[in-house]
């Protein structure tokens, strides 16, 4: 099967600079996966989210999205319909001041038919757990409810793929938790492609995949389990596990384990237990 997303020795420089900040990036995504893209400020990860939109176009190699080159103008359209996206910001993709007219702009400039925008809207807010919001003025959400919003809209557009652009970087951890819990959701029962760019490790835990970038080039790629045991690499790159969700203990249930038991990660302590000392251990 093809994958959703692919690059061929992908380079991109944005004008006025020297140096490239995406050199010979060659990478495939597979259909239905979820995939965190990782690196700290300037590896080149939010510069790649936007190549896999057409946002930005290569200045060398090819970007393929659902085997469209988007390179191609022919193409923009529905490349941008089959790669939906989200940002960092929620206030600056609100667009209405009811939460549902929010949701069913982006399918109304699509030319999608009213009835179906009527369906569309209520689907994408019930996956997201909106639904019950859908006449509430956006300005009075949450940062975390705002964001799901976004996705919401994304959603509507009936995308094969998601990318978030560091969806999490403004909220606090609680909201942080719905924008990863509501990504987590979608990819696992709607199949859809997520690929999430971060540089908190604890947002990676239940992804399948794992790239660091570093400077524009792949330095780690693999399951969590393979990715997070290289300490050293990490912590050159500037990345370490917080203590939100990379907290959670593998032996409570309380916390929500399945998938990092699954991935193979442990921790020393259970923070319902010692909520004073939490411990993260990421690499035994």
């Amino acid at each position: 099967m093809e994958p959703i997303l692919r690059t061929e020795h992908l380079t991109f420089t944005y004008p006025g600079e020297e140096h490239p900040s995406l050199g010979d990036l060659s990478l495939e995504i597979a259909r239905g996966s979820f995939v965190a893209i990782l690196g700290h400020n300037g590896s080149g990860k939010s510069t790649l989210a936007k190549l896999f939109n057409a946002i930005l176009l290569p200045t060398g190699g090819k970007v393929y999205v659902d085997g469209m080159d988007t390179a191609d103008e022919n193409n923009l359209l529905s490349v941008r319909a089959t790669v939906g996206m989200v940002f960092q910001n929620p206030d600056n993709q609100i667009v209405a001041n009811v939460v549902e007219d929010d949701v069913a702009f982006a399918p109304e400039n699509l030319g999608v038919p009213p009835q179906e925008i009527r369906t569309r809207v209520d689907a994408a807010l019930r996956q997201v757990g909106m639904y019950d919001f859908r006449l509430h003025a956006p300005h009075l959400l949450s940062g975390g409810q705002k964001q799901r919003v976004a996705i919401a809209g994304v959603i509507a557009m009936q995308p094969k793929c998601i990318v978030l652009d560091e969806p999490t970087a403004m909220l606090d951890p609680s909201g942080r938790r719905e924008v990863i819990d509501t990504a987590t959701k979608l990819c696992r029962e709607q199949g859809i492609t997520v690929v999430l760019i971060t540089h908190h490790m604890e947002e990676c835990v239940g992804a399948d995949r794992v790239i660091v970038l570093s400077n524009g080039a792949v330095v780690a790629d693999g399951a969590p389990k393979q990715v997070f045991p290289q300490v050293g690499l990490l912590q050159k790159e500037g990345l370490r596990a917080g203590h939100g969700a990379a907290a959670r203990c593998a032996a409570c249930p309380r916390h929500g384990c399945a998938d990092r038991r699954a991935h193979g990660l442990r921790l020393r302590r259970c923070r319902c237990r010692r909520p004073e000392k939490v411990t993260t251990d990421l690499h035994r």
